[in-house]
């Protein structure tokens, strides 16, 4: 049967590929808004800062829609293929436990960068994401498991090395890659 949570919704295959290259563009983009910030004669040196974290935050704001979206219509492709209903009970009662912790990641985000600690964002968000991932129900929990585990050494890593923001996101973004052509 495969009228379930864990079968509808899957991190794997196509959808996981998709949601590392959404960690990629979303890395990417902020990087290259960073950096032209910074530089002298850019146009983005113009922008406030305030602008700038505006810039940033709707950039990850639509990294989650976007790896949200994949998720959905992947499980409604895979619920088509088995003819079953994608919204169920167990389905909608997962769904708004994953927008619940979407937006507390979201809120801790924010409330740290409003606080002043933008070197601690990244770790917190790699740790927050590798808790988001430890708690998807999926049978396949083992195979989650690496993917959050790896979300949290990547954290450890950027909470010592602050500068290393970039590659873990990049690193990340491989790891979700591989683990949908893996995994599929």
């Amino acid at each position: 049967m495969h009228n379930t949570f864990e079968i509808n919704f899957s991190l794997k295959g196509f959808t996981s590929i998709l949601i590392g290259a959404y960690f990629f563009i979303a890395g990417y983009l902020i990087k290259t808004i960073l950096e032209n910030f910074l530089i002298d004669n850019n146009a983005m040196g113009m922008f406030s800062p305030e602008i700038i974290e505006v810039v940033v935050i709707a950039i990850v704001f639509f990294h989650f829609l976007f790896s949200t979206l994949a998720l959905f219509f992947g499980g409604r492709r895979t619920a088509k293929r088995f003819d079953y209903k994608l919204w169920n009970t167990e389905t909608k009662i997962a769904f708004r436990n994953y927008i619940f912790k979407v937006i507390v990641i979201f809120s801790v985000l924010i409330i740290l960068m409003n606080l002043g600690f933008i070197n601690y964002l990244t770790p917190v968000f790699l740790t927050l994401y590798g808790i988001l991932l430890f708690l998807f129900k999926n049978k396949q929990r083992k195979n989650l498991l690496i993917l959050s585990s790896l979300s949290i050494l990547l954290a450890v890593v950027c909470f010592l090395i602050p500068s290393y923001w970039y590659s873990s996101i990049s690193i990340l973004g491989i790891a979700h890659i591989t683990y949908g052509v893996v995994v599929s």
